[in-house]
C-alpha cells in the first residue's frame, strides 16, 4: 500500500508540505498521511536526532514555527513546552497543510 499526500492541487500536484530545519539547512517534502515529522525529515535526506520513537525520551525535539501538529504520545514534554510549540518529531502528526518544524532552536 503505498502512502497518498494529504492534499492534491487542481493540476495533481501535492500542496501540503513538511519543511524541516535541521543544522542550518532546509528541505520541504510532501506531506503523506499518517506520516510523523520524523518520518518526513528522513524521506527528505536529513538525519534528524532520535532514541526510542515512542514519545518516551525527548531526543527527537523540534519546535513548530508554522503550522499545527498533534502528538500520539507524549511522555517526555510538560505543558509549557508544547504551548511554546515544542512537539516530539517521532510522535508529532501535521494537521495544517503547511507545518515548518525546526530542530535548530
Amino acid at each position: 500500500m503505498t502512502a497518498e499526500p494529504m492534499s492534491v492541487a487542481p493540476d495533481g500536484g501535492s500542496c501540503a508540505e513538511v519543511t524541516i530545519v535541521l543544522d542550518r539547512k532546509k528541505a520541504s517534502v510532501s506531506q503523506v498521511t499518517g506520516e510523523t515529522l520524523l518520518e518526513s525529515a528522513r524521506r527528505a535526506g536529513m538525519s534528524p536526532p532520535f532514541s526510542c520513537e515512542a514519545g518516551n525520551c525527548g531526543t527527537c525535539i523540534a519546535k513548530l514555527t508554522e503550522g499545527t501538529a498533534s502528538m500520539r504520545v507524549n511522555d517526555a514534554l510538560d505543558d509549557d513546552e508544547v504551548a511554546d510549540g515544542y512537539v516530539l518529531t517521532c510522535q508529532a502528526v501535521p494537521e495544517t497543510d503547511r507545518v515548518v518544524v525546526t530542530y535548530d532552536e
